[in-house]
């Protein structure tokens, strides 16, 4: 019989054991978004990466074809990493991108998270890539979008059948918590949580307000 312990599983994400890569949310790809609207996109595109931001986690950011066609990445996203710079490609497959790959390497982290636009080609190309390469995969599905929903649903089917794990933003972040006794990010975590999070936000807001409540006492 296993012997239970008070302890993470192996399976979960942590903040130094993986890289983040957040790719061509750009407005030209969120035009013909339709599995999510764009509203949502956004505000969880800015959870994912203000968590990234916040625990410290390694992040790539890229673009496709940048000042010739798609527009700049997401003002939510650049102001979360101020000053760093975004990697832009020609390559639909970032995972076929040398200075993507490079970073990647000096970085030197077997997990790689993956957020972004469009789910059946930009995120598929790097997962399954990556997998190929005896990476684990990650992908947050509702930080992503496609041109319908068949699009979205058969890309995310076809990345788990390949041995991609799917999460999602609000979980992304959770994730890095884990823990309301971690008092060093209780309130980047909460924070992030009010002002990204939905509804659950609002009801971090309404407990702090009307009874002063913590999560972590």
């Amino acid at each position: 019989m296993p012997h239970a312990v008070a302890a993470p599983g192996k399976m979960l994400l942590s903040a130094n054991d993986h890289t983040l890569i957040m790719i061509d949310f750009q407005s030209q790809m969120s035009f013909a978004t339709k599995s999510i609207d764009a509203v949502n996109l956004r505000n969880n595109a800015a959870l994912v990466a203000h968590a990234a931001a916040g625990f410290g986690v390694s992040t790539i950011l890229t673009t496709v074809a940048e000042k010739s066609f798609s527009g700049p990445m997401f003002s939510e996203i650049a102001a979360a990493f101020p000053g760093q710079p975004m990697l832009d490609r020609t390559s639909m497959n970032t995972w076929e991108d040398a200075a993507v790959i490079a970073r990647v390497n000096e970085i030197g982290k077997g997990r790689i998270v993956l957020a972004g636009l469009w789910t059946s080609v930009c995120i598929v190309g790097p997962a399954l890539s990556a997998l190929d390469q005896g990476f684990e995969v990650y992908v947050i599905a509702d930080a992503c979008g496609d041109v319908s929903g068949e699009a979205h649903e058969r890309a995310m089917e076809r990345m788990v059948q390949a041995g991609a794990r799917p999460m999602t933003a609000l979980q992304y972040l959770l994730e890095l918590q884990r823990d309301w006794a971690r008092a060093e990010t209780y309130e980047l975590t909460t924070g992030i949580a009010k002002t990204f999070g939905g509804a659950y936000g609002l009801g971090i807001i309404y407990a702090k307000t009307m009874f002063g409540a913590s999560e972590g006492h």
